[in-house]
């Protein structure tokens, strides 16, 4: 009887554990993100100037516990032709997952849309994290031709470790 007892208690406690764990990466560090109206996102132009680009429909999360937690979605109301005019394209944009109670952001459909050219990726701003041990954060956007664009944080080319 013994034996079930303390059986007992180490699934219920791996359990809690499981669940809080999930509810830990999932949830609990990640918050809504306030976009200022019309700055919400920016591009960095092919002079090295940042410039807001108008968009519609903002949403996005970010948490204070890692600069890399940064996604949003969104419409771009300008067209990639007049992006690649006017701003510098991103080599090696690697979105990051995001967490289920962000369904928008599908980095595996962004993924595979950025490596067949169906998508365009831009660099947003380049280090947008400048306190970041001796890492290079940029914010990246990819945008697609029906408007579609998502943006995210990662470590810039060549800094990876």
């Amino acid at each position: 009887m013994n034996g079930k007892l303390v059986a007992g208690g180490i699934v219920l406690t791996a359990l809690i554990a499981g669940i809080g764990g999930y509810w830990l990466q999932e949830y609990a560090f990640y918050a809504p993100v306030a976009f200022t109206p019309g700055s919400e996102i920016v591009l960095t132009t092919l002079t090295g100037q940042t410039e807001p680009i108008p968009v519609k429909d903002v949403s996005g999360i970010d948490a204070s516990s890692s600069p890399l937690r940064f996604r949003a979605c969104f419409t771009s109301e300008v067209s990639i032709a007049t992006l690649t005019e006017g701003f510098k394209t991103y080599d090696k944009p690697t979105p990051l997952v995001a967490p289920r109670s962000f369904p928008c952001f599908d980095a595996g459909a962004i993924t595979e849309a950025l490596t067949t050219g169906e998508a365009v990726a831009f660099l947003g701003q380049a280090d947008v994290a400048p306190n970041s041990a001796d890492v290079e954060i940029d914010r990246v956007v990819a945008v697609f031709p029906d408007g579609r664009a998502y943006a995210w944080n990662q470590l810039a080319p060549g800094t990876e470790e």
